[in-house]
Formats: structure tokens, sequence, C-alpha cells
């Protein structure tokens, strides 16, 4: 995935952010143990304004266990230069109201090579990972220690963001925080920063409130330096997500994702947004 000229370094950053803009859109957890929800949801992609991938997210939750389901793929002009499309599985459980990812599975398919990435995670930290095909190893890349996969979540972990507290989930408090993310090859931090309060509306389901973060890159390792996509992403300081908030809960979800690029503004955005909650009694709502 990581290109080796500086034309294909761009593509290769933009094709990384898309990753991590579905990483985002990905995953929820309800607000108690005892709360069960699904979230369906699909996004469209546009750079300047033209549109160029959508995909669906399915995530169910369980009293105990989560898992969610995503697909997608590129469209318009970008589908006749660069075909691609992709599809990710995570399974995990739901400890003391956190997240305990077990099981990531992200396979993405171009004209040139299909690759599948699996990582399996216990104890807070990555227990085994694979990329098949395998790479032949860069000496230029920064290794991956065992230290860098100790501590981390996996990229569709990472896109839900739980506030805690009694008050309004939707607001400064929010975005606040880093989360250390290994995504089977680049072990790296997203930070979030409080910008402003919005207003979103999807053409089916959710309308209302987002709470706009800054999102902010750090490259740990796993990476080569020198490329021109790492050092763009890190200097980057307008990347942004609008966060949505799962109804009966105290968790956000990414609605909309903008990303500056140097061939203009990647946008990812919810046109739909439903949510369904049924609680222990078997009362089912949906929003």
């Amino acid at each position: 995935m990581q290109p080796r000229h500086r034309t294909g370094n761009r593509k290769g950053g933009l094709r990384r952010l898309a990753v991590l803009c579905a990483a985002f859109a990905v995953l929820m957890v309800p607000a108690a143990a005892r709360a069960q929800a699904k979230l369906d949801a699909r996004y469209t992609a546009s750079l300047a304004g033209i549109p160029i991938g959508a995909g669906n997210w399915v995530v169910n939750i369980g009293e105990d266990r989560y898992s969610a389901v995503v697909n997608g793929g590129t469209s318009g002009l970008l589908k006749a230069f660069a075909g691609a499309t992709g599809s990710g599985l995570i399974q995990g459980r739901v400890v003391n109201g956190a997240f305990a990812p077990a099981t990531y599975l992200v396979s993405t398919t171009s004209r040139k090579k299909t690759e599948t990435i699996r990582i399996a995670l216990a104890a807070g930290g990555v227990k085994d990972f694979s990329i098949e095909p395998e790479e032949d190893p860069n000496p230029d890349r920064i290794p991956v220690t065992e230290a860098h996969k100790r501590g981390v979540i996996d990229p569709m972990t990472a896109s839900l963001l739980r506030v805690a507290g009694n008050g309004d989930p939707l607001g400064p408090p929010a975005c606040q925080g880093s989360t250390a993310i290994f995504d089977g090859r680049m072990r790296y931090e997203l930070r979030l920063a409080y910008k402003r309060m919005a207003a979103v509306k999807a053409e089916k389901g959710y309308q209302g409130p987002a709470v706009v973060c800054g999102v902010y890159f750090t490259p740990v390792a796993g990476y080569v330096p020198d490329r021109a996509a790492i050092k763009y992403l890190a200097a980057q300081r307008d990347m942004e997500v609008w966060f949505a908030p799962i109804a009966g809960t105290r968790v956000l979800v990414p609605f909309k994702v903008t990303i500056p690029t140097p061939l203009g503004t990647g946008m990812l955005e919810a046109t739909e947004f439903v949510v369904s909650a049924t609680v222990a009694q078997g009362t089912s709502r949906t929003h």
C-alpha cells in the first residue's frame, strides 16, 4: 500500500486517509452493559466536491459483545482510473463499559492486488497480526517493536467516542484525549481537540447537533519518515470529525469527516444514520 514515487505518495496518502475515515465511522458502544443497539449507516465520499465512493456500515451491540461490518468502494471518475473495493470486520467484548477488541480483519482489492490484514488482540494489546501477501522488508521503515503493540486498539474500535459523566455528551469535553492505534502496518496516534458545535441532517435518520473536533495525526512506528504522504498528514491542522450521538447512550459516532488534500477537500458524510435500540425489557426504538 505504501507508494514508491512522489505522485504515488500523495495517492497512497489519500488511500490511508480513506481507511482512517472509514475506521472512524464503523463502531459504537452502549452506555450501559445491558443496552443493545444496531446502527445502519451509509456514507458517501467526495474529493473537491466530486463523488468518489460510497460505503455502508452495520454495527451490532449485544449485552457483552459487539461486532461491525463495513463495505465500500470507489465510484465515478476515480473508479475509472483506480477502481477499488474494501470490506472490514471487528469483533470483541464490552467489559465494564469499555471495548475489548478481539478480532480485526480488513481486505482491499484493486486492479493490481488484493491485500488482507488480520489482527488478534487481547488484554489491551496485539497478540498476533499478518498481512497477506507478505511484503518485502523496507530498511527505511521505522520498526514496530513489542512495546508499540501494547496499549493499543484497532482503527475500527478507535472510531467510537464515549463521553464520561452524566451531562450532555455533545460538547467540548467530548473532544479530549488521544488514542493509540495499530492498523497491522503502522502504529500511530490520533488526538482530538474541540472546535465548535454544528448542525447535521441525514437524508434518512438523525438530524440535530454535532460536536466538531479537530484531528491531529502523529506517526510512531511502521512508516517511512521521508514519505511525502506521512509528512503531509502529520503537518495537517485542519482535519475535522463531526460527531453525532447514538440516541440513548453516551456514545458519539462520526457523521462527517473533512480532510484537506493536495487535490482539494476530501469528505466522508453520512446520508443515512439510523439507530435501533433494544433495552433489556424488550422495548425497541428507531432513531
